[in-house]
C-alpha cells in the first residue's frame, strides 16, 4: 500500500462558501447552461453519468443533464446517449455511461479484470466464451437475450452461462456496450465499435490514472483525496503516486476538517483563475445519484446535509422516502423531495424543507418536473411542516 502524497503548500485558503460556489459552477449548476453542448456536453464534462435500474420521476441518467439543461426533451436525452457511437458503458463510479473519448483511460481497469479473470459468478467454459464473441461477429450488436438469453431461472440473479461470459468481455474490454434497448445492454464487439483511434490507444495504467484524476477534478472544481478517489472508485495506491502530476494543485478549504478546521484539498486549476462564481442558479430536484451529491461524505462536507438513498431501506424506517431527491435553490440543498407518478399528476409522497423561506424555490422545481415529465397536477401528500400547504399548494396552482 502506498502512503498518501505529503501535503504541499496550498496556493489559496478557500472558504466553505468559496469550495460549495466553485463545487457548483464545476458541475454546471451555476452560471448560464451550454444549452449548445447539451447532454453530450453534460456528459463530457461530468466525465461519468451514473445509471440505475430504478425510475420513478425519470431514470437517474435522464435527471442529470435535466438538472443542469432544464426541460430537455427526454427522447433527445436518450438520443445524445445511445447509439451513435459517442459513448459507451463502463464500470466508473459505478454502472455509468462515459464519453467514448474515454474508452483508452479505462484500459487499466480493463486489464486488472482480466488478470483477475473469475467475475460474476462461476467460471464459464472457454468454448462459452468464444461463442458469444464470434457470434457478435458475425450478427453484429446483440442483447443478452438475443444471444442466447439472460438468465436460467426467473430469479433475477441467476444468470445463463451465456450472460456470465458477455458481461465478462465487458468488463474485459472484448465487449463494448454503446446502446440500450428498453433498458436493455446491446453488446458489441469492441474493435467493431470503437473509433479505431481510440480503441488502437493502450495507455499505462499510471497514465490512465493520471488523466482521470485531472478530470474528476475539473468536474468536481475542489476535492479532498477522498472525493478524487470516489469519483472513479479509484484505488490509493492508483492515485497517490501520480496526484502530484495531474495538474490539479494544493489548497486549504476552512470548514472542511474536524469541528470546522481546515482541510488540505485539491482544486482545478482553471477553476481557482477564473472570476469569482456567480451567475443563474439552477433551481431543481437532483437525482440521489447525481455526481453533486453520489458521494455522501462530501455531500455532508460541501452542503451540510446527511443524505442517504432510502430505497432498499425497510418502509418502516425510511425517514425520507423511497427515492428522496434533494431541492437545489440558490446554491443550497433546502430540502428533500420523495417523487411518484399517478396518471398525469406529480405526487410528492413526503416533502420536507429546511425553511419556509424555500416554499417558492419547491413549488417552482414541482412544476417544472411535472410540465417535463408530461404531468399537468401536483399533489402533496406529507408535509413535515403542515402550516406550508396553503402557501404551497397557492403556489402549485399558478
Amino acid at each position: 500500500m502506498s502512503s498518501a502524497p505529503a501535503p504541499s503548500s496550498p496556493v489559496a485558503v478557500l472558504s466553505v462558501d468559496d469550495a460549495r460556489r466553485i463545487a457548483l459552477r464545476a458541475q454546471g449548476l451555476l452560471g448560464a447552461p451550454d444549452r449548445r453542448a447539451g447532454v453530450r456536453g453534460v456528459l463530457r464534462h461530468l466525465g461519468a453519468v451514473q445509471l440505475d435500474t430504478i425510475s420513478v420521476l425519470a431514470r437517474s441518467h435522464e435527471l442529470v443533464p435535466y438538472a443542469r439543461l432544464g426541460a430537455v426533451g427526454r427522447p433527445a436525452v436518450e438520443a445524445a446517449y445511445w447509439g451513435h457511437g459517442t459513448s459507451f458503458e463502463y464500470w466508473s463510479h459505478a454502472a455509468c455511461v462515459l464519453p467514448v473519448e474515454e474508452w483508452p483511460l479505462f484500459a487499466f481497469r480493463r486489464r486488472r479484470y482480466r488478470d483477475r479473470g473469475h467475475l460474476w459468478g462461476h467460471q464459464v467454459s472457454p468454448e462459452t466464451y468464444r461463442h458469444v464473441l464470434d457470434k457478435l461477429r458475425a450478427e453484429g450488436p446483440l442483447t443478452s437475450t438475443e444471444l442466447g438469453g439472460a438468465k436460467k431461472t426467473a430469479e433475477w440473479w441467476d444468470w445463463s452461462d451465456t450472460k456470465i461470459a458477455v458481461e465478462r468481455a465487458l468488463a474485459f474490454g472484448d465487449v463494448v456496450c454503446t446502446e440500450r434497448r428498453s433498458w436493455k445492454r446491446v453488446y458489441a464487439l469492441a474493435e467493431q465499435a470503437v473509433p479505431d483511434a481510440l480503441f488502437g490507444q493502450d495507455p499505462t495504467d499510471a497514465d490512465c490514472v493520471r488523466t482521470l484524476v485531472a478530470q474528476a477534478g475539473a468536474a468536481l472544481g475542489v476535492a479532498t483525496r477522498a472525493d478524487l478517489l470516489d469519483y472513479h472508485r479509484l484505488r490509493a495506491e492508483e492515485l497517490d503516486p501520480v496526484l502530484a502530476d495531474t495538474g490539479l494543485v494544493p489548497v486549504e478549504v476552512a470548514g472542511w476538517g474536524p469541528d470546522g478546521t481546515a482541510a488540505p484539498a485539491w482544486a482545478d486549476p482553471a477553476a481557482l483563475a477564473a472570476a469569482p462564481p456567480r451567475g443563474r442558479h439552477r433551481t431543481t430536484l437532483l437525482s440521489p445519484f447525481d455526481s453533486l451529491v453520489w458521494d455522501r461524505a462530501r455531500t455532508e462536507r460541501v452542503f451540510g446535509m446527511t443524505h442517504r438513498l432510502e430505497a432498499y431501506t425497510p418502509k418502516h424506517k425510511r425517514v425520507h422516502g423511497y427515492f428522496a431527491m434533494p431541492l437545489l435553490a440558490g446554491g443550497r440543498l433546502v430540502g428533500r423531495v420523495d417523487p411518484a407518478r399517478e396518471g398525469r399528476t406529480l405526487v410528492a409522497r413526503q416533502v420536507s424543507l429546511d425553511s419556509a423561506r424555500h416554499v417558492g424555490a419547491l413549488a417552482t422545481a414541482l412544476r417544472e418536473a411535472a410540465s417535463w415529465v408530461g404531468c399537468d397536477a401536483v399533489r402533496v401528500e406529507a408535509l413535515h411542516d403542515e402550516r406550508l400547504r396553503p402557501a404551497l399548494e397557492k403556489l402549485l396552482a399558478v
